[in-house]
């Protein structure tokens, strides 16, 4: 798909830069950021709810297997719910594609 966008001449001579010193194209450039935006949004609240019921789900099973063979210690069910906190909270933070170096302007 092909998009138009608007932008001021001085900034478009900066980045063409940036993405000559990086053998790239400002193009690739918008391509590869547009990518990792859809890459790593967060998943929305249905497909989140549903994540959650599923690691329940799976946690239950593993329990009333269990059960019988062993009791639940109070370790284990911080365990489990510190793995469903992370399950609830947790985001995709995408590729490091940077260097320490290009997080300060020397």
């Amino acid at each position: 798909m092909k998009i138009t966008v608007s932008i001021d001449d001085d900034v478009v001579k900066k980045v063409h830069q940036i993405a000559a010193d990086k053998n790239t194209t400002l193009t690739a450039m918008v391509r590869e950021y547009l990518t990792s935006v859809a890459d790593n949004a967060p998943p929305d609240e249905a497909a989140r709810k549903k994540a959650v019921e599923e690691l329940r789900a799976h946690w239950s099973s593993l329990d009333s297997r269990d059960a019988a063979a062993r009791d639940t210690t109070a370790g284990e069910e911080a365990a489990a719910k510190f793995r469903e906190s992370v399950l609830q909270l947790s985001r995709p933070m995408g590729p490091r594609n940077w260097i320490r170096d290009d997080l300060y302007d020397r």
